[in-house]
């Protein structure tokens, strides 16, 4: 193979079945939205820190390398945010015109593509290492032919771009430095240890060109390190770093699986899998709202790290799904950023804690700040006013930084780990801090004034008049994450053995906060989304809505079935109400703009029916995904990755009120199974349903905590099995078994 580099136990056990591959995805067009300001149409691959966006056309492929840590270290967008590293265009005149085929293949994280017309085809194989910084493209022609190689950075964007050769290997650079207000340079290194110019293709001869790319956050040589890589480069180090990277998808998808009997959900479940997976690994900056799927400088909102949902929503299938690693990188950002959220907190509201704008980045940038010209601000926004709130984009949130706790409480509760709990401790102990200084005692609850319920600031539609929308008065969005904040810290600083002497204050805040509004209309009561705003948009009947679940069911956590079954019937009214809105399929929970990895598994969680649920989903892709597989929204991007696993693994499997129910929304006439997902107290669960009837289920108990277990057989005997051997039997509708720490159970019908 030619070699070319460019660095950058009982009679009743069934067996669980095992899941067909993921489908893959077949894109029969070129890329008609590639490059983009938002998610790229092309077949996608990564692993969690680059993303290969494949795009061009059959005569001239382009191949676009983003990286997660590759910003433009500048407080304001648009120009601030995650930059473009650079790419590499591979041009076969010979192909021009050429039919297109790309399939994009999760079960081996590889895209292949069949590009043929009369006397010549091309196939291309294109992937990501998943242990290493390198990107790999393999043709092979049908015919001799010539393909032009081109590896390039974008200038522009006060980026500065060099390029020149070490030997036989040619590299290319692009660095943000020395530029007013930029807080910290960026360099990233691409390498070829190859003339940029042509290569000759010869039929049925492979020729591989493999793309690494370094920045100064991954190690301080960074244009030497892929200067080498290029140099030392050869075909059985290219084995090697292929069978890593097998081997890591492989044990990806081994770690957890679902099989529900739907091939179309099933195909998004797992290509949803991937893609975050090819977006997210520990150890690397956090993705932001498109991943590291960059085609373009200057992406929407920055590509950065969008504190009043974006930037968590991706992650909330990772913890049921067992890929709870995946999240690692997650809290740093928020860490980095506490200094001046103590700040802001202090000099803007005088409180203790902390007190978030909108949008952060890493390293403790914020990433929105209002334009920093009047002349500027009045172009963008309507007003030449550019110093509200100091110039810091709050949009009238106090809630951002408890935003951010959702996900460190939801780690918590899935696995019980210490040294994770002591790490985030400090994060939210100045969320409490916080709160305990807003909130305010009236009348013997806690109420919120002034944390709005949506983003309220000035705009080009509302000509610069916004000031008069201020006046939010208890929020369910604030009042389910405060009351998601003091819960969590009743039992992280339990578990930690800390702050004994504050959760009196605590227990007294959860108990007393402000009761959720509700409003009677027309003979039924609905959800309010506040309990009085001056804004005249909260005056309309909306009932239970995106936001409000947010604060109320996911991540709040704080409302449902098990925790208040008559609030939930309110909820669950309201969403059977929900299709009085819609106009055409597609829109149900109105999810075409924002929310539909909120809409569809809090609907799962309030009881609402499943079959409608799934047909509505089904909809939903249907009215707006791409041919990669990512379904889309006109608000952002990652977040909808977490859409389908997460409406699965809620109908399969519950935990968040403290209480494991196998199937708890789901059609007992359809069968269907799960293999290893996570519930809240470090369990690990597997279960199958057949022909009507739970045939058994299987728990690995990590900590060894108390198993709270709704009874899967109506109330009926069910047989215990610990570590392969017969043990109790208990009945009645809830039980509780003890467990210990790596203890295996099994139950079955007694």
């Amino acid at each position: 193979m030619a070699l070319l580099c460019v660095h950058a136990a009982t009679a009743q056990q069934v067996a669980h079945p095992s899941p067909a591959p993921p489908e893959p995805f077949v894109l029969t067009a070129p890329p008609a939205q590639t490059p983009t300001a938002k998610v790229p149409d092309a077949a996608l691959a990564g692993n969690g820190d680059i993303g290969l966006t494949f795009g061009g056309s059959p005569g001239q492929f382009k191949l676009y390398f983003g990286k997660n840590d590759f910003w433009r270290a500048y407080p304001v967008y648009p120009g601030g945010g995650i930059a473009l590293p650079g790419g590499l265009d591979v041009t076969i005149g010979e192909l021009d015109g050429a039919d297109y085929k790309v399939t994009q293949s999760p079960t081996e994280a590889v895209i292949r593509g069949s590009f043929s017309k009369p006397g010549i085809s091309v196939a291309t194989e294109a992937w990501v290492a998943a242990m290493h910084n390198t990107v790999v493209l393999r043709l092979t022609s049908t015919k001799s032919c010539t393909a032009q190689l081109r590896l390039w950075a974008p200038d522009g964007n006060t980026g500065v771009v060099k390029q020149g050769t070490s030997g036989n290997v040619s590299w290319v650079t692009r660095s943000f430095e020395n530029t007013p207000l930029l807080e910290w340079p960026s360099h990233v290194a691409l390498a070829m240890n190859a003339p940029q110019g042509a290569i000759r293709l010869e039929p049925g001869k492979p020729v591989t060109v493999t793309v690494t790319l370094y920045t100064n956050h991954d190690r301080p040589d960074w244009k030497e390190a892929a200067v080498n890589e290029a140099a030392g480069m050869n075909e059985s180090g290219l084995q090697a770093i292929y069978a890593a990277h097998a081997k890591w998808w492989k044990d990806f998808w081994d770690r957890s699986s679902i099989s529900i009997s739907d091939p179309m959900l099933e195909k998004y479940y797992f290509t949803s899998q991937y893609l975050f997976a090819s977006s997210s690994r520990p150890g690397k900056f956090a993705p932001g709202i498109w991943g590291p799927f960059i085609t373009k400088d200057s992406t929407a909102w920055g590509g950065d790290y969008h504190l009043n949902y974006n930037y968590q929503a991706p992650y909330w299938a990772a913890f049921s799904s067992n890929y709870t690693d995946l999240t690692d990188n997650y809290d740093q950002p928020l860490l980095d950023y506490m200094d001046r959220g103590r700040v802001h907190a202090r000099t803007l509201l005088n409180m203790r804690g902390i007190y978030y704008p909108v949008g952060i980045g890493p390293k403790g940038l914020c990433t929105t700040r209002w334009p920093l010209t009047p002349d500027e601000m009045e172009k963008r926004y309507a007003t030449r006013e550019n110093t509200i709130d100091s110039g810091y984009k709050f949009l009238g949130q106090k809630i951002n930084a408890v935003f951010g706790a959702a996900n460190m409480l939801m780690r918590f509760y899935s696995t019980y780990d210490e040294t994770y709990a002591r790490r985030v401790y400090p994060f939210l102990l100045a969320c409490a801090d916080f709160w305990e200084d807003y909130l305010k005692l009236e009348n013997g609850r806690y109420v919120i004034e002034n944390d709005h319920y949506g983003e309220v600031m000035p705009n080009l539609r509302n000509k610069g008049q916004w000031r008069h929308m201020l006046g939010d008065y208890n929020s369910t969005l604030s009042l389910g994450l405060v009351k998601m904040l003091f819960k969590g810290m009743l039992e992280v600083s339990a578990v930690l053995q800390t702050d004994a002497a504050r959760r009196e204050k605590w227990r007294h805040i959860v108990t007393h906060l402000a009761p959720f509004p509700t409003q009677e209309i027309d003979g039924r009561v609905r959800l309010k989304s506040v309990e009085r705003s001056p804004a005249e948009w909260h005056s309309r009947a909306m009932g239970l809505a995106r936001v409000s679940i947010h604060g109320l069911i996911l991540p709040g956590e704080v409302c449902g079935p098990v925790t208040d079954p008559a609030f939930n019937a309110i909820l669950l009214s309201d969403v059977r109400h929900w299709k009085d809105r819609m106009q055409q399929p597609g829109e149900w929970g109105n999810t075409l703009g924002n929310g539909i990895e909120t809409c569809f598994p809090g609907a799962v969680r309030v009881g609402y029916d499943a079959d409608d649920i799934l047909q509505q989903l089904k909809d939903r892709i249907r009215a707006s995904s791409l041919p990669n597989g990512w379904i889309t929204q006109s608000g952002g991007g990652t977040e909808t990755l977490a859409a389908v696993p997460l409406t699965v693994n809620e109908m399969l499997l519950q935990s968040y009120e403290g209480r494991v129910r196998v199937f708890p929304n789901w059609n007992r006439k359809r069968n269907a199974s799960f293999h290893q997902l996570r519930a809240y107290g470090a369990f690990v669960v597997s279960s199958v349903l057949s022909g009507g009837t739970v045939r058994q289920v299987d728990i690995v108990s990590e900590k060894g905590r108390n198993l709270e277990m709704e009874n899967p057989w109506n109330g009926n005997p069910v047989k215990v099995i610990r570590n392969g051997k017969k043990a109790e039997t208990v009945s009645g509708h809830v039980f509780t078994l003890k467990t210990k720490a790596g203890e295996k159970l099994r139950l079955v019908k007694g």
